[in-house]
């Protein structure tokens, strides 16, 4: 794995035991059982402890698409922040959404095993289950969405940015900070709105960034609604408790900056460590680090995909607005795990 030996595992000891935490409840724990008690009686503060114990008890596996490609796409995102209020007021006046009373989430493995990881969203409408309201249709038909506004906040752009990055911090005007997480989506699938800019030929393509697309909206805020709802997808989220750590991932553990990533969980279980080789955003610099799956996402799909989580604020934004790059993976495994 190239750059194995120069990383600093050290670094990434904290987020492997945020994933013992988070496995020890999941489908494969009896897997990783031995592994994460071996793990406590070990100083991770020492990068050479580090390195002997992931090499002497898991074992690195190439990571494939179907189609046996090795490279695949690495993009990055992070945990914004933003602005708002908690009562609506002219300069905070797009809503920040709870999960509606009325969106029904399906599971279909009870009579269909095979589709174990495919939940099915949607409303009532009589006694039939039909598709749940699109973001174009959820914002024309404002408070009648059967939800509670957790926020409003200043900006309709980056509300949008917070529903992609799928976790956030806001400033309220009184000084107070409130922390949001996902809670659901209204199950229509994402689509991107810098992929949709580029075929409309407002931005070229090395433009599509979320700082290009950024620019665009504040040189057309006339055209924004428009703009957006080519994406139907919308995110709900849930307040949960301030703190100092990283937004919650759907391990249910807290990210690490720069040491977490969001998977496609039907081919990188959760919790496992990833070793990712790529490079740094818009260059060919060398990025080759141990990280942990501890995240899923919309657009995350396929085998070798990652999205690398960068960490909090404005920094960590710039340097995932600009990520879209080439990498490999190797997931690593204990042996009680070894593919067959």
């Amino acid at each position: 794995m190239p750059g194995w030996a120069e990383d600093d595992l050290a670094a990434a000891w904290p987020a492997f035991m945020q994933s013992c935490r988070g496995i020890a409840g999941r489908g494969n724990a009896a897997g990783w059982k031995r592994v994460c008690e071996l793990a406590k009686a070990v100083d991770g503060q020492s990068g050479g402890e580090a390195r002997r114990f992931f090499e002497q008890h898991l074992k690195p596996y190439a990571i494939a698409n179907g189609d046996g490609a090795v490279n695949g796409l690495v993009t990055g995102y992070y945990e914004p922040l933003l602005r708002g209020s908690r009562t609506r007021a002219k300069a905070y006046e797009q809503p920040v959404r709870g999960v509606p009373d009325d969106l029904l989430t399906i599971d279909l493995s009870a009579v269909f095993p095979e589709l174990k990881d495919k939940r099915v969203r949607g409303r009532l409408e009589g006694n039939k289950v039909v598709p749940y309201w699109s973001r174009a249709e959820i914002s024309a038909r404002g408070d009648k969405v059967p939800s509670k506004t957790l926020l409003y906040v200043d900006d309709a752009v980056e509300l949008f940015f917070l529903q992609v990055q799928g976790s956030g911090r806001v400033k309220l005007a009184d000084g107070g900070m409130v922390r949001l997480n996902y809670a659901d989506q209204n199950g229509h699938p994402y689509q991107s709105i810098g992929k949709a800019l580029v075929e409309r030929g407002e931005l070229k393509l090395e433009e599509a960034s979320m700082q290009g697309i950024q620019a665009w909206a504040r040189a057309n805020p006339a055209r924004l609604d428009n703009l957006l709802n080519t994406n139907p997808s919308y995110v709900f989220f849930r307040e949960v408790p301030n703190s100092n750590d990283g937004p919650i991932g759907a391990l249910g553990v807290p990210l690490t900056a720069e040491r977490s990533i969001a998977v496609d969980p039907r081919s990188v279980p959760l919790g496992s460590p990833v070793f990712l080789a790529t490079t740094h955003p818009n260059s060919a610099a060398s990025l080759n680090r141990l990280v942990m799956a501890q995240d899923t996402g919309g657009a995350i799909k396929g085998a070798v995909r990652a999205d690398f989580f960068w960490g909090f604020g404005k920094e960590a934004g710039e340097q995932a607005g600009r990520m879209k790059q080439t990498g490999r993976m190797w997931v690593l495994l204990p042996a009680e795990l070894a593919p067959k």
